[in-house]
């Protein structure tokens, strides 16, 4: 579930046979925030006026359940999103 390559990278939907379940662990949970932020980043892109249509955020839970998001995004979009973020550094030490 962590290659780009897999045919579900891009899935929205969490897969129960591709990990190892340890009882007691709310992977659920931490899918479930990982979705969350996938949809907050990619909403927040956008709001920046970023393209994401490209922008591929697949919601994952680490071993331990907490929530990981795995990107995929264009180089593009990876340009885009750095200099927004340097221009808001910029901004930051300016104040």
């Amino acid at each position: 579930m962590d290659d780009p390559r897999d045919p579900g990278f891009g899935s929205e939907e969490l897969d129960p046979d591709a990990v190892l379940w340890v009882r007691g662990v709310d992977y659920v949970a931490g899918w479930r925030e990982a979705k969350d932020a996938a949809a907050e980043l990619t909403d927040a892109l956008t709001m920046a006026g970023i393209e994401a249509t490209g922008v591929q955020a697949r919601a994952d839970a680490s071993a331990d359940g907490d929530g990981v998001v795995h990107l995929r995004l264009s180089a593009a979009t990876v340009r885009d999103a750095a200099a927004l973020v340097r221009d808001f550094a910029a901004w930051r030490e300016a104040c």
